[in-house]
């Protein structure tokens, strides 16, 4: 069976063109979106891959109506490959029951792998830059070794924990952490 998948990024828009489409491609049955391409969440797709069966295709109108990139169409088309059910694209003409439309998809895994590589990569450069410049990353420090030997005098005192926590500048969780924690818990 073909089942059709359609997306519009609004409720104001029709689906009729690619449903149009779709139908004439021989799709039976049809699960529609109407919401913003950027949201990950999409009921009827999920619906529709979880309707699919082995043996199904799962047929798009265009590639940007069902993937917000390169790599959530390859994660979208191994969960379909995974259920036995192919995939085909009407206006790219990709179609994964045929052996050049699984060569354009393992062409655009690779792409996708290697735009991750390269992200990772500059990632990693911009952080050592960002290091040999002197600058380090993380939260910076709310607890200080100072503040954690106030916090443990004030506790022997008497004094509650959200009082402590609010006479040194920290909150409770942070307070509460670090008094459990051995004097090394803070730096600084």
């Amino acid at each position: 069976m073909q089942i059709g998948y359609a997306r519009v990024s609004t409720i104001e828009q029709n689906p009729q063109l690619q449903t149009d489409a779709l139908k004439k491609a021989g799709c039976e049955r049809f699960f529609t979106d109407r919401l913003s391409g950027a949201r990950a969440d999409r009921p009827a797709l999920a619906e529709a891959i979880e309707f699919a069966r082995k043996g199904d295709t799962l047929v798009v109108w265009r590639l940007d109506r069902l993937a917000r990139s390169v790599a959530h169409l390859i994660e979208i088309v191994n969960t379909l490959e995974t259920k036995g059910v192919e995939f085909a694209s009407l206006n790219e003409t990709i179609d994964t029951r045929s052996s050049g439309g699984r060569l354009v998809l393992h062409i655009f895994a690779a792409l996708a792998e290697f735009e991750r590589a390269l992200i990772r990569e500059r990632t990693a450069a911009g952080l050592k830059a960002a290091r040999d410049r002197g600058r380090v990353g993380g939260r910076p420090l709310v607890m200080t070794r100072e503040k954690l030997l106030a916090a443990r005098r004030l506790k022997s005192s008497g004094m509650t924990g959200p009082e402590v926590a609010a006479a040194v500048g920290v909150s409770v969780p942070t307070l509460y952490r670090h008094l459990a924690g051995p004097d090394t818990a803070a730096v600084g």
